[in-house]
């Protein structure tokens, strides 16, 4: 059944000029800096955050602090169902792609792929079926094969020949620590990633991302107040380069400052025991416009959507699919 669920990509440069296409899920970070009146100093100075970090910790060889710049790529993933004859599709992932550009030298090299990571069917999970299945309970419980269909389509999707003849490298998803879970300091200490942590206990994203076949590990890089969490296959110590990394960490960590400020826009840096919380006072505002709370609502919206559209029309082949699905 795999033959019948293949992916097409599509690229559309992340930039002071970006506006978000019909199919782009608009609670996307990215997406959601490209709205209303302030769309295009957002969007300057977001870029401009994101080289800033990168030059800080891409130091050598770099007096000035202005040697590199990061160029973002939005790529779209397309799922195309064969069925009957014809084809339908429905866009399940959107992922950033980082590349590297040394102005001392003129080269324009390949950074990572993954970064930020969006889908519609995580939409659904979290925001329609998670929900609807925990109503008037007192204690939050998962549905049976909870993230299944998602992780079957990610890893179905990276196994590709869209990917396979696009990407040379697997995906790194960068994000937030979970609020819930308290992180202790290891004292394992990478030159790029930072400062090790460990949490008491896996999160909710933890146990969904597995399903994608992705673990996580968690580092505060120099000069950041808070870990983030990379989902990772692989080494992710020895699989990438120092740039590679610092292009992540430089584009996600801008991200993070703007939309969980409390936690990585703190005043003060996680100690060696450390449970982030977004309801911190003791933090700074970025000159980025952002509306935290529409975002969350628009979440729901796009859940219901991907139920009408995608879940609901192809549940039978879907979990057809997915039951018999090798990956």
């Amino acid at each position: 059944m795999n033959r019948e669920f293949t992916f097409t990509l599509t690229r559309i440069r992340f930039d002071e000029d970006y506006n978000p296409s019909e199919n782009t899920r608009i609670t996307t970070n990215f997406a959601n800096l490209a709205r209303g009146d302030k769309r295009q100093d957002n969007l300057r100075n977001t870029l401009v955050m994101i080289d800033n970090r990168f030059n800080s910790l891409a130091h050598w060889d770099n007096p000035k602090g202005d040697r590199y710049s990061v160029e973002l790529e939005i790529i779209t993933a397309q799922l195309n169902i064969q069925r009957e004859g014809k084809v339908d599709a429905f866009p399940v992932i959107e992922i950033l792609k980082t590349h590297i550009v040394d102005k001392k030298t003129n080269e324009r090299f390949e950074g990572i792929l993954g970064n930020n990571f969006s889908s519609y069917v995580r939409d659904y999970d979290f925001s329609v079926l998670l929900p609807a299945h925990n109503k008037n309970k007192a204690k939050l419980s998962l549905p049976d094969d909870f993230g299944k269909l998602h992780g079957n389509i990610f890893k179905c999707f990276v196994n590709s020949e869209a990917y396979k003849n696009n990407f040379a490298k697997a995906p790194v998803i960068c994000l937030s620590v979970s609020s819930k879970n308290t992180y202790y300091r290891t004292g394992n200490q990478h030159p790029v990633l930072g400062a090790e942590y460990q949490q008491d206990e896996p999160s909710l994203t933890d146990t969904y991302f597995s399903k994608m076949g992705l673990r996580a590990r968690y580092f505060m890089p120099e000069n950041s107040v808070a870990p983030l969490a990379f989902y990772f296959t692989g080494d992710l110590l020895s699989d990438y380069t120092d740039l590679e990394l610092i292009s992540t960490i430089s584009t996600m960590e801008t991200f993070q400052k703007i939309y969980r400020p409390e936690i990585y826009n703190a005043n003060s840096a996680a100690g060696l025991q450390y449970q982030p919380s977004l309801n911190y006072q003791d933090y700074s505002l970025t000159r980025i416009v952002y509306d935290r709370e529409e975002r969350s609502q628009l979440a729901i919206e796009q859940g219901k959507f991907t139920e009408q559209h995608f879940i609901k029309p192809y549940q039978t082949v879907l979990e057809l699919w997915s039951a018999h699905s090798v990956l």
